[in-house]
């Protein structure tokens, strides 16, 4: 008994001397881009789990390639039989709005949940933009954050000169939040401005959702514990802080929640719905900026959003309240 309880006692005091002299350890649990669930899902074949898509790749830089899926609006279901990758580009000039879909951690584009929102967005009438950044899925290189957003940046950049003046979209779900509200940010530093930008299950800065961890949560009553998790997402270049952006952003901004989200709390959500309303007033566009919640009943947590019942008309809502 004593043997179990001192390799117990070893192993839980190892953990913060393994972080601080591997600090890579706590950025690939935070990409967690090794786990490429589902694993049977050929994403050259999107066709096997989504209908009308067509799989790409494109090269932010030298010596990445990422894979990009292009899911057509229902409406052009019919156009599109036997129809080219050519064909497809030129399908986004035609009018109708473009998402580009920045998923979180874990897994890659084919998940199951991240599908469901497409089917529906499809349906609703949207291009829908899939990416796998860096390092997951099939993309090669390693993740970062800075890697990450220049993807996101690169896609948009794809996306605007194909859409013939289209509204192009930036939806984020957790992790892709801040790739979302980075590439934003970016966009607007260069004079610009991203047409309209959803958040999923959005986190204030990342080091609080780690500290809100079950596992970290282990680990919070010992002295320094917190500051030496801060101090790694610092060595390893990872901030990701959305309060931060949105303290600067101009662009119409939708914040969708679950009031049940057992990864990102839902005061998160809140907190940047208020950051983001204050810092419109400013600038006189607080009436672009809107948070939909999402009650505990419904069971939607952190990843099924897609399954609202209202989703559609919520978004196409705010198309026509914000897109206009």
């Amino acid at each position: 008994m004593k043997k179990v309880v001192s390799f117990l006692l070893t192993a839980y005091v190892s953990v913060p001397v393994l972080l601080y002299l591997f600090p890579w350890i706590l950025s690939y649990a935070i990409f967690s881009h090794l786990l490429r669930f589902p694993y049977w899902v050929d994403l050259r074949r999107p066709q096997d789990v989504l209908n009308h898509t067509c799989n790409f790749y494109l090269s932010p830089e030298e010596g990445v390639s990422v894979g990009v899926w292009h899911t057509l609006p229902v409406s052009q279901w019919e156009a599109a039989a036997g129809r080219d990758l050519d064909w497809y580009q030129e399908a986004l000039g035609d009018g109708r709005p473009v998402i580009i879909y920045l998923h979180g951690n874990l897994g890659t584009r084919a998940i199951r949940h991240r599908v469901e929102l497409v089917k529906i967005l499809s349906a609703a009438g949207y291009h829908v933009l899939s990416l796998d950044y860096r390092g997951f899925g099939d993309s090669s290189g390693e993740p970062s954050e800075a890697g990450l957003t220049n993807d996101a940046l690169y896609l948009h950049h794809w996306a605007k000169t194909r859409s013939r003046g289209s509204l192009v979209c930036l939806w984020g779900h957790s992790l892709g939040s801040r790739v979302a509200t980075n590439a934003a940010v970016k966009i607007q530093e260069q004079g610009s401005a991203v047409d309209a930008l959803i958040l999923e299950a959005a986190f204030t800065r990342i080091g609080e959702v780690v500290a809100s961890n079950r596992l970290a949560k282990l680990y919070m009553f010992l002295p320094g514990f917190e500051s030496l998790l801060w101090s790694i997402l610092e060595r390893i270049n990872i901030s990701f802080s959305n309060d931060k952006n949105l303290q600067t952003l101009s662009s119409p901004l939708l914040i969708l929640h679950a009031e049940d989200d057992n990864i990102v709390p839902f005061h998160m959500g809140q907190k940047l719905y208020q950051i983001s309303l204050r810092a419109q007033r400013e600038s006189e566009t607080s009436d672009r900026v809107q948070m939909i919640s999402y009650g505990a009943s419904l069971g939607l947590s952190h990843s099924h959003i897609s399954s609202a019942p209202d989703l559609a008309d919520v978004v196409r809502d705010y198309n026509d309240k914000s897109w206009h």
